[in-house]
């Protein structure tokens, strides 16, 4: 297959005008002018995007698909309200068929905006499965809790029994790795997390931590105090606090030792950065959902200047209710410029940096994903520029990230097969229908008032 579109983004390399990118089986051949790689060859399928551009799959580095559902049910409540009533409602409202759905539609909604590769965190399990049919690429972190000192042992014979149940169900090959996720220092014990840290060093797989997210938490670990000092004290579990931040805390148990992904790192100092950097651990950075639960803003800058790999994720849609990593990407350097006063402080470029190779570099994939490049796996979107709000078209990466949506996504390929086709016969893998009519059933489901 060759795609030519007006605008080819390679990410690490210079805009190409007039360009093309050939594929064959699941990997990138050629990338280059048009005019140079359709001369080459005559016998293989031609697309011509048009007015479009063509990238590398976008990199969602955190998200939640088995919540999907929960899209715009639990908004303006402070975070210990949020997080009490979101786990109150899964547990009650949801059955498992209905949290695999969910994930399907999370997974839906993913490959329209221009996803080929999720790294989603999940304490069912439901969407490593959502990932692999909906033709997605990456990890599932199989989430893991226990706050009380006296959990440990079941926690982690529960963990295991999940991951092995989930190494047993994935097909050969699978491109969906399955990871661990000791949830966050609320809700996991000092012992947990030293568990968990040698079972994911022990068995060679990744490991995903919300930390350093809120005030609360950071509250919580210096001096017992706040919302979550309040809930152990209300539950009866004994707490000591380390007097330190998220990230020294995890630092003084040893968890920094397996390279963790660190989900937000929005309550972090230099000293942090320093730990990150000297680990090798890697960030997410949620732009949106840490601004629409009041937490603040990440920063950014300081984390990239130390070399830090930080990719962008959308969270779940319980916390801010689009899966675009586009938007998202555009919230980044919003946010980034406000806390800053500088204008420079992250341009367009560097949010498609974010949004491609700095996720696949977060989640150490960077060599298969992330850039349009000779051998790399055919992990490809394509971005309409045809509509007006786009036009005209002086600068493309400044086009894609002010003007664009995951509305104007046209095509996904994963591994070289289309995952999505906005004009095709079939424009994805799931039954659109069905998730539709199910959709309908869940938030009806749902929709009882919440006595909480």
């Amino acid at each position: 297959m060759l795609l030519k579109a007006r605008w080819v983004l390679p990410i690490r390399g210079p805009v190409i005008e007039d360009g093309a990118v050939r594929i064959s089986g699941d990997r990138i051949v050629s990338v280059g002018p048009a005019a140079e790689l359709t001369a080459l060859e005559s016998d293989e399928a031609v697309r011509d995007l048009g007015v479009a551009a063509i990238l590398p799959g976008l990199v969602n580095a955190h998200s939640h698909l088995e919540l999907t559902v929960m899209r715009g049910l639990l908004e303006d409540a402070d975070f210990r309200t949020w997080i009490t009533r979101l786990t109150t409602m899964k547990l009650e409202r949801l059955t498992r068929d209905d949290l695999l759905d969910s994930a399907r539609i999370g997974a839906l909604e993913a490959v329209r905006a221009g996803v080929t590769c999720l790294a989603d965190t999940c304490d069912s399990g439901v969407s490593a499965r959502a990932m692999l049919e909906a033709g997605l690429a990456g990890v599932m972190y199989q989430e893991v809790f226990g706050p009380d000192a006296a959990q440990v042992d079941g926690s982690i014979s529960g963990l295991v029994e999940k991951l092995e149940s989930l190494e047993d169900s994935r097909p050969a090959g699978s491109r969906v790795r399955i990871g661990v996720s000791p949830h966050a220092p609320f809700t996991v014990s000092a012992d947990l997390f030293r568990r968990v840290t040698d079972l994911s060093r022990d068995r060679g797989i990744p490991m995903a931590i919300h930390a350093a997210e809120s005030q609360a938490e950071s509250d919580f670990l210096l001096d017992g105090t706040g919302p979550f000092g309040e809930r152990f004290r209300t539950r009866g579990i004994s707490w000591a606090p380390p007097g330190v931040s998220t990230v020294a805390w995890l630092d003084s148990l040893g968890v920094l030792e397996v390279k963790p992904l660190l989900i937000h790192a929005v309550q972090t100092t230099p000293a942090d950065h320093q730990r990150i950097e000297s680990s090798g651990a890697s960030v997410v950075h949620c732009p949106k959902s840490n601004a629409k639960l009041g937490h603040g803003i990440a920063p950014l800058r300081a984390m990239r200047a130390r070399g830090i790999r930080v990719g962008l994720g959308t969270d779940s849609v319980a916390s801010n209710n689009l899966g675009d990593v586009l938007d998202e990407a555009r919230s980044a350097v919003l946010l980034a410029r406000a806390i800053e006063r500088d204008a420079t402080a992250l341009d367009a470029r560097q949010a498609l940096e974010l949004a491609t190779i700095g996720g696949a570099e977060a989640l150490g994939l960077d060599l298969e994903i992330g850039t349009l490049d000779p051998g790399k796996r055919a992990d490809i979107c394509a971005i309409s520029l045809d509509g007006f709000r786009a036009k005209p078209v002086h600068d493309v990466e400044a086009a894609i990230v002010w003007s664009c949506t995951a509305d104007d996504v046209i095509l996904t390929i994963a591994g070289g097969q289309p995952v999505f086709d906005k004009y095709g016969d079939e424009q994805s893998r799931l039954d659109e229908r069905r998730l539709g009519a199910r959709l309908r059933e869940i938030e009806r489901a749902l929709s009882e008032p919440f006595a909480g």
